[in-house]
Parts: structure tokens; sequence; C-alpha cells
């Protein structure tokens, strides 16, 4: 049985409920080097082939044997306009079950606007109540001076700086399809007052059983430090489903308390047929 310090531990490292899906890649370094606004700056132009509006992902966690929490990732129903530009209004809500609450109880919500042409965030909004801890946080990206402006403070920043949900997004519309295993992808990443330079690795393709009925995925493992959480830089594996809608399907990872996992349960709005999942 879980001792009750163990679990409050678990949670209070930052996995549980949302991190360990929406931010799984790790920090490799925190000091981006000094960054120069450009005058003549365009924004990219990066085809949206993943998601759309209205579609919903819902997760289960699971805490060694415990079913501990749930993650919901949402995007809205339309464009919303952010600094005169259109965006997708995306939220990922976690928190723990109420069989889970006496341990620790976890109300988690992060909110990103993404440009629909950039595929790059224009505002991010955190609101985090864990227990009797809480923390907001509110910033706005400005890639033409590359700059970050938020209630914590004022950044510089690489062009095209992501949070931790448009990050996940972002990496939706990324093609694989000519991954090599061992191949990195790089990726600069906000997360309370810092900027981290981020990576992950292809690790080729596997079939996996969940919930909704198998599926065939990708398979990527970020590059993990070895620390108070992490006992190996592969201790994380991440699952996404093989086909244009690229849905994260499942996150695995072993930690100093225990393991993690993550499974989806039920997905709705999709983009594109779930060729991924193999019809009984």
């Amino acid at each position: 049985m879980f001792k009750v310090a163990s679990i409050q531990r678990f949670v209070k490292l930052g996995i549980l409920p949302g991190a360990i899906i929406l931010s799984a890649f790790t920090f490799v370094d925190s000091s981006p080097t000094k960054q120069t606004a450009d005058d003549n700056f365009v924004y990219r132009k990066m085809s949206n082939s993943a998601f759309t509006f209205n579609e919903k992902l819902s997760y289960r966690v699971h805490y060694g044997v415990i079913n501990a929490a749930t993650i919901d990732l949402s995007v809205g129903a339309a464009f919303v306009e952010k600094s005169e530009r259109k965006c997708y209004n995306i939220q990922a809500d976690g928190r723990t079950l109420k069989s889970f609450d006496w341990a620790y109880k976890v109300r988690d919500r992060f909110e990103t606007y993404i440009d629909n042409e950039a595929m790059a965030p224009i505002t991010y909004n955190k609101n985090v109540q864990e227990d009797k801890y809480t923390d907001n946080d509110l910033v706005v990206f400005k890639h033409p001076k590359k700059k970050l402006y938020g209630v914590k403070g004022i950044l510089d920043m690489p062009v095209y700086t992501h949070d931790i949900i448009s990050a996940l997004y972002y990496v939706r519309n990324l093609d694989f399809s000519k991954a090599k295993i061992g191949d990195k992808y790089p990726i600069d990443v906000y997360l309370d007052n810092k900027i981290y330079n981020l990576g992950f690795k292809y690790a080729g393709k596997e079939t996996i059983s969940t919930d909704i009925g198998k599926v065939k995925c990708l398979k990527f493992v970020p590059t993990l430090v070895v620390d108070r959480v992490f006992k190996d830089q592969d201790d994380m594996t991440v699952w996404v489903s093989d086909d244009e809608n690229k849905i994260p399907i499942r996150v695995k990872a072993k930690i100093m308390v225990g393991s993690v996992k993550v499974d989806i349960t039920s997905y709705s709005g999709l983009k594109n047929e779930f060729k991924a999942l193999i019809k009984k």
C-alpha cells in the first residue's frame, strides 16, 4: 500500500496531474542567449493538419496501481483575437479524483491562445490550486521583439518560444514521416518565469492497447535530467497516434517514488479520420 507521504511527495514534485502529459519534454538548459528584436519580422506560416475546433481529449492518470487524477484537453469553438492575431483557444484541466482528494487535492487549469498561422502562442495563463498551494501566471509572447511580458517579469526569449500547452499542439503538427530512430527535436518552452531549451528523440513505432482500443503509435523519449524525480535520463516514454491527428495516447515514467502512467480514455471532434485506431 502506498504511504500518504509518498503520494503527497509525488504530487508536489509536479508530476500529478498535468505536468507529465502537458510538458512531456524535460529541462536541458535554462539559460537562453540574449535575443535581438527583428524590425522586419514576419510571422511564419505553418499548416495545421492535426487539430481543429471543439476537439476534446480525456486522460486518466495512474500512480502505480491507483487511479489518481484526470486530464482534459479541449480546443475552443472558434478563433479568438489576441494582439490582432487570430488564435485557437486551448485549455488543459487537471484534477485529482474525489477518492484521491483526501491525500492531495489538485485543481489545475492551463490556457493558451495559439496563432492560427504561426502555431505559436500569443498569450498563456496558468491557475494552479494544489492543496493549500496556489499559483497564477499570465504572459504575453511578443515574437517580433523576442520578448515575453508576464506578471512575474519580462524575459528575453528565442523567437517562437512556447508554453507547455502550445508546445504539445505545435509538436502535433511536425512531420515525422521521414524520422529515423534516434533523431532529436529541440523546442524552447516557457514555464514559471524561465525559458528552457528542451528536447526529445524519436524511438520508432509501436501498437499499444488502450481503453479506446488498439492504436498504432509513434514513440518519443524526452531527455531527462537525473535528479530527485528521475533515476535515468530515458525514464519517460510518450506515445502519439501514427496518423495526421498525432493524438497523445500514453505517457509512462519511472520516478523515485514509483511510476506514473497517463492513458487516453476518450476523444471527440478530431480534425481527421482516426486511422491509427485499429477497428475491431
